[in-house]
């Protein structure tokens, strides 16, 4: 059945305290993102088992709630209509919730930031690259052909002009004009540069000799910190600039003077400077990989899903980036070590979808567990595997053998190896470490790009099939609780006493037998808002609901958890349960239909208190006057 978006947008503003404890909310390509006013309104337990939500979780003020690729859109409009809470972008709600983390955290989470919005670009030329070096590898007149030429030409523009992006992207997450980004990318890699993949000991740069300064003309393919570190000097000193320029030429000036200084800037001191430290991270990360028996894609292997719980996985995206356009490495051996972290989980998804009884989690579970297999991993790891433990610690152990395997293997290639500036890395015939050409991809998607397909599909089965079988093991479902018998029909049933509600028009006696609570302790936002109207909460001693009054029953609920009675003007809803429409009239017995008269104590609807709670639900009942603003003297309780 098709995912009621409106309902399920309802529900989240009703769990989370409604539009009016909402600061910002956008979304991505999972996730609803939220910027909570005060998060002791949110009904955590609720939320995560509204239909539509896979998963939650809250990070510094940020509520990051999993819905999926292609649904979560739908419910982010519908949320905006329920709620009335302005549009705003993935930046904006980022914006909203930073100044609340630790500055470290806010270092790591840039670069993911930078490059998430880039990310397509990549995928795209990364996966073509590798098709068509398929294509040629399996019809060797296609490499001589036009076709291959043109082709390739389209792969590699993203990765030949990768600064320009990184500029474009950065100037928008530092807030600076994107435009004026772009042209400080466009200048790190200027065809009047010497090309940075070209330099070689006999082929040095010529030098601009400006008197007291001496500038490289050498370009910066390849690299992204130094263009990072660039726009984010560009994005401060055009901000500074706008507010000590006059308004009247602050037009002319501030462009001029924020270009031109950053330009000095970064060919004098970040370029030389930060180029060079950024190839000292390559090369530890690449000495990470290859060079240390294993251990180290091993370690990183086993901590690459709580960087992805954090938020903070894209960081590793320079490093792939500059793998590729290595003139040493020329493939993403990352991308093996990020295949094996996800698709572990992956695996222990599965596990869960196929040895659970619950149909709620399982409903959950199993197409998490298939978005995980694609490199989406979120759903498996907030909805699944993270949310029960020990499933995300077998993902873990998968995630850590499978990238201890990718590390470890080498094939000798059967054609030159060139890397994204075309220049060749690997020469026919000798041995090639497992890896990509693009980055951004993991899971079964990785086997347009991967460069060895068996190994790949080996080391996809060492990690799900370890967190499988790990996840089998010791992870074992809550048992529910036992349901009672339905409860015999009384020989007779005493008219109800206790009054709960009156007004004017007349009174409400209490239903259900057990403790009575105040509205706003009902455990539903909706009802505890009041948006249905006063009333109370009732935490029931027994399943059974009676007429409170002598009336005309309104309307019944198809999942026959709620009925709706009139009398004398006063409109009076009796919802039993919090979320009790999932559960489609099991364990319910309504024993009148629309249009009935009914008499005060009259049996309306039986219940099974130990169902609620075993499908995991509030059994309080909610009687609510839902007509109460146009009663006069409304008294609750």
């Amino acid at each position: 059945m098709a995912l009621d978006y409106r309902k399920c947008a309802e529900e989240i503003s009703a769990k989370i305290g409604g539009g009016s404890n909402v600061i910002s909310a956008a979304h991505c390509a999972t996730r609803l993102r939220l910027v909570i006013a005060d998060n002791s309104k949110i009904d955590k337990k609720a939320l995560e088992n509204v239909e539509g939500v896979k998963g939650m979780f809250e990070s510094n003020g940020q509520l990051q709630l999993i819905i999926g690729t292609g649904t979560v859109n739908k419910v982010y409009d519908e949320f905006l209509a329920v709620t009335g809470v302005s549009a705003a972008t993935k930046d904006d709600v980022k914006k909203a919730a930073a100044s609340q983390m630790p500055l470290w955290k806010r270092i790591l989470k840039t670069p993911g930031d930078i490059f998430v919005p880039i990310l397509p670009a990549i995928v795209a030329s990364g996966l073509m690259m590798g098709l068509v070096e398929a294509l040629a590898k399996a019809i060797p007149s296609f490499a001589a052909s036009g076709w291959f030429g043109f082709l390739d030409l389209v792969a590699n523009t993203a990765f030949a002009l990768l600064p320009v992006l990184v500029a474009i992207s950065a100037a928008r997450v530092f807030g600076g004009n994107v435009f004026l980004g772009a042209v400080i990318g466009l200048m790190m890699v200027h065809p009047g540069l010497m090309n940075a993949w070209t330099v070689t000991p006999t082929n040095q740069p010529a030098v601009w000799n400006l008197g007291f300064l001496k500038i490289s003309q050498v370009g910066y393919q390849g690299h992204v910190i130094p263009v990072i570190l660039a726009v984010l000097l560009m994005c401060k000193i055009e901000k500074w600039l706008h507010k000590v320029v006059p308004e009247m030429i602050d037009l002319f000036v501030t462009p001029l003077c924020t270009v031109l200084a950053t330009a000095f800037a970064t060919f004098v001191v970040i370029g030389p400077i930060f180029s060079v430290l950024e190839n000292w991270v390559l090369a530890g990360a690449t000495w990470l990989v290859t060079s240390t028996g294993g251990i180290g894609a091993l370690i990183m292997g086993a901590i690459y899903p709580f960087t992805v719980v954090m938020g903070l996985h894209h960081m590793y995206n320079v490093i792939e980036a500059g793998m590729l356009s290595s003139a040493t490495l020329g493939i993403n051996i990352w991308m093996p070590i990020a295949t094996a972290a996800n698709f572990a989980q992956f695996g222990a998804c599965l596990a869960v979808a196929i040895k659970c009884k619950n149909a709620k989690l399982k409903s959950v579970a199993l197409p998490s567990s298939l978005s995980a297999s694609l490199g989406i991993t979120e759903p498996a790891i907030f909805g699944v595997n993270f949310r029960f433990m020990k499933p995300f610690i077998a993902g873990v152990c998968g995630g850590a053998a499978g990238a201890l395997f990718g590390s470890l293997v080498r094939f000798t290639t059967s054609v030159d190896v060139y890397n994204t500036a075309g220049v060749m890395v690997y020469a026919k015939g000798t041995r090639v470490p497992l890896g990509a050409t693009t980055y951004g991809v993991t899971g079964i998607p990785g086997l347009l790009a991967i460069n060895n397909i068996p190994l790949y599909c080996i080391l996809l089965a060492i990690s799900a099939g370890i967190a499988f079988a790990v996840t089998s093991v010791i992870w074992k479902e809550e048992k529910e609780e036992a349901p009672a018998e339905q409860p015999k029909a009384e020989a007779k049933v005493e008219a109800p006493a206790t009054v709960v509600i009156k007004c004017k028009n007349g009174v409400v006696k209490q239903p259900v037998k057990g403790k009575i609570v105040k509205r706003e302790d009902i455990p539903d936002g909706t009802f505890a808002s009041g948006v249905l109207g006063d009333g109370v909460g009732i935490v029931p001693e027994e399943g059974l609901v009676v007429a409170p009054f002598d009336g005309t029953v309104s309307s019944v609920a198809e999942s026959k958890h709620a009925v709706g009675f009139e009398s004398n003007g006063m409109e009076l809803l009796i919802h039993v349960g919090v979320d009790t429409v999932n559960m489609n009239g099991e364990g319910f017995n309504c024993l009148v239909k629309e249009g009935d008269k009914v008499k005060a104590g009259q049996p309306v609807i039986r219940f099974d208190i130990a169902k609620i709670k075993a499908a995991g639900y509030n059994e309080t009942v909610a009687v609510l006057l839902t007509n109460s603003e146009d009663l006069e003297e409304v008294v609750c309780g």
